[in-house]
């Protein structure tokens, strides 16, 4: 039986255009207009990676204290947008699939560059369907960096070649099959990511035995 390991933003509930209004405010404070082109780049990465980007599309350079600030002052900002999550907020069909992974007894983790991840997963009312939780509070590196998913699988106690990751972002698809996972990709059918076992555009447009068949 293979393990499931979800990514956070993008996956379970779109809080993608959260991270995406915080770093555009933070953006023209370095007089730089963040697009939702280059906000692409930003997606599953950490949150100083993301800054280290705006800093090298806006020529700028900043001190080690004003960078530390600026972190938190984007973090702040987002958990403001955050506030009113309820379980309502999480993506069509995820609760169904978590349900569906639990009578079927499929491990589940979660593998996110969020250092708020268990905030958001009990506004969602979702944490009690993990097992295990691995997020930037627990790494060193980001993605596309597979330590994520290599934590997560040694904390399922399964190995690596036995989990399935669902991502959304090509940072996570690269960490994910550098850890040696297969990957079943979440996107539109524009912005089809590569490498995966299929894409979807959601839990609801796929059928769950579509979905089962590669845990079994």
């Amino acid at each position: 039986m293979k393990s499931a390991i979800f990514d956070l933003d993008g996956v379970i509930v779109d809080t993608a255009k959260f991270h995406f209004l915080a770093w555009k405010k933070i953006s023209k404070k370095y007089d730089y207009d963040l697009d939702e082109i280059q906000n692409e780049k930003l997606k599953g990465i950490s949150r100083s990676d993301s800054l280290n980007h705006i800093l090298r599309w806006s020529n700028k350079k900043i001190s080690k204290k004003e960078f530390i600030a600026t972190l938190n002052e984007k973090n702040i900002i987002y958990l403001n947008f955050i506030k009113k999550l309820t379980h309502e907020d999480a993506l069509p069909g995820v609760l169904k699939t978590l349900n569906l992974f639990k009578q079927k007894g499929i491990k589940i983790a979660l593998g996110s560059a969020s250092r708020n991840s268990k905030i958001v997963l009990n506004k969602l009312s979702l944490i009690k369907y993990f097992d295990v939780i691995i997020d930037g509070n627990d790494v060193v590196n980001s993605k596309p960096d597979p330590e994520v998913f290599i934590k997560g699988a040694e904390a399922l106690g399964v190995f690596c070649e036995d989990c399935i990751v669902f991502e959304d972002s090509e940072a996570g698809v690269k960490a994910a099959r550098d850890a040696k996972m297969n990957v079943i990709g979440i996107c539109d059918s524009k912005n089809g990511l590569k490498n995966t076992l299929f894409n979807m555009q959601g839990f609801l447009t796929t059928k769950p035995n579509e979905i089962i068949k590669y845990f079994t």
